[in-house]
């Protein structure tokens, strides 16, 4: 089966302390969540740089879950390395040490079956690689990017420029801000949408998240969990339930991204509930619908 959904990214160790406990080199990075979630909607090929230290268990899971990894390239050296703490609200994370190893000199190189890809995604790394990858392909049905404070702090124009090219954009509220200079989120909103993409997500952590269009507005709530373990990859989770329903229907009505608006809330939910991908290890399809009936009660007006 050839992939549907293309993300590139990173594949990385997590060292992790929150008030549930304390994990050593969990797997992480925005590629493998982003993965690993969409691939419980369709099939998704991944395309990274690891060490020659990577965690051979961590590439059975990858496996397991139906990931197609040809794209993960095995480079000398140790793979990039992020340690980091979380407060009793689990709000940011506290970053005590990051070591890009590898990921520094990371080049994204697509496998030839993975240069037509319908859906793209580019995960949070740097906007001249997100650039490079998009003009490597042809031109797929969607194209989707992340990004985060750093790169709108460094490398603006690139950014933008990157920007131009895709169909949507994933921000937080605060990158929103940031990113098109406004002090509203409404103003944020317009500003931003005319750099380019016809469509924004918005992320807003344990509040939920808004998709807009010049035309639409959509808002869906966090789906409520009492039990936060780590929410490390949170995000990419939300990105890669969006991504991966969006992927599986093809369908691009505005009905459908609303749908993929509670997919995203949903995997975030479940990512967040156990360390690192732990999740995943036995989740059932069954609790994902359980999940999204329960998001989509929570809205419905009678």
């Amino acid at each position: 089966m050839s992939v549907n959904i293309v993300v590139v990214g990173s594949v990385a160790y997590d060292t992790l302390v929150t008030p549930k406990g304390k994990r050593e080199k969990a797997l992480g990075g925005s590629a493998a969540y982003f993965s690993t979630v969409a691939s419980h909607f369709t099939k998704a090929g991944l395309v990274a740089a690891v060490g020659e230290d990577f965690n051979p268990d961590y590439l059975a899971f990858l496996k397991d879950r139906g990931v197609d990894h040809s794209g993960l390239e095995t480079l000398p050296g140790k793979t990039f390395h992020w340690a980091g703490s979380y407060d009793d609200d689990f709000g940011d994370a506290t970053t005590h040490k990051t070591e890009l190893n590898v990921f520094e000199h990371f080049n994204p190189k697509l496998p030839e079956s993975f240069q037509k890809p319908p859906f793209l995604f580019l995960a949070n790394i740097h906007p001249g690689l997100q650039s490079k990858v998009i003009d490597s392909v042809q031109k797929p049905r969607l194209i989707a990017l992340d990004t985060m404070n750093l790169w709108i702090n460094i490398t603006l124009p690139e950014l933008k420029e990157a920007i131009k090219k895709v169909d949507v954009l994933f921000v937080n509220k605060q990158e929103a801000m940031m990113l098109s200079g406004e002090k509203k989120l409404a103003t944020a909103i317009h500003s931003l949408l005319k750099m380019g993409p016809s469509r924004l997500v918005v992320k807003m952590g344990e509040l939920g998240a808004m998709t807009a269009t010049e035309t639409n507005r959509f808002f869906v709530p966090a789906f409520p969990c009492p039990e936060i373990t780590d929410p490390t990859g949170a995000g990419d989770s939300f990105a890669g339930g969006f991504m991966g329903w969006i992927a599986k229907t093809g369908d691009l009505s505005e009905n459908n991204f609303r749908k993929a608006m509670i997919y995203g809330s949903v995997m975030g939910s479940i990512t967040v509930e156990n360390f690192s991908l732990d999740s995943y290890k036995n989740l059932q399809q069954e609790e994902i619908s359980r999940r999204y009936e329960q998001v989509l009660e929570s809205i419905r007006v009678q």
